[in-house]
């Protein structure tokens, strides 16, 4: 009885320890009915940190991105100025639901990328993954971001 107790034990440590680090403040899980994928990011929070974003950087980590926070949802526009490497760019809403992607911007390129009118947040990645990782429209996102709000995917 007590090595049942030690093995459900040691279980409910791992799945608790999994389900911590998948709410970190440096990643995102994205997620649907056909894929699963976990990104190392930053945060840009500030108004400065948000301008910046990834310009002038010469490569991003497969698997990293950075993750933009506009608090409260508002019309968010984004363009490529002085970004020299490709990137998806993907709006959530509030409940860390994906709205809109926009494929592979062209570094350097000003037109304006659009991403709705109530954007939450915004996850700039390698242009590619977001269809490689099947990520549309519908994906939910969990982050710590959307524990105040109705998140879909609560950590």
């Amino acid at each position: 009885m007590a090595r049942i107790f030690t093995v459900l034990a040691s279980i409910l440590m791992l799945w608790t320890g999994e389900v911590l680090a998948a709410c970190a403040d440096d990643r995102v899980s994205l997620r649907n009915d056909k894929a699963q994928i976990t990104f190392n990011v930053e945060l840009a929070i500030s108004p400065q940190e948000r301008a910046r974003g990834l310009m002038f950087r010469e490569s991003l980590p497969q698997r990293a991105g950075m993750l933009f926070v506009f608090d409260p949802p508002q019309p968010v526009v984004f363009w490529m100025k002085n970004t020299l490497i490709p990137l998806d760019i993907i709006f959530l809403n509030r409940s860390g639901t994906v709205v809109h992607v926009h494929h592979n911007a062209i570094p350097g390129d000003e037109t304006p990328i659009e991403g709705g009118d109530s954007v939450f947040a915004v996850l700039e990645i390698n242009a590619g993954l977001a269809e490689q990782y099947l990520i549309t429209p519908g994906t939910q996102m969990q982050h710590k971001i959307f524990s105040q709000g109705p998140a879909i995917w609560p950590c």
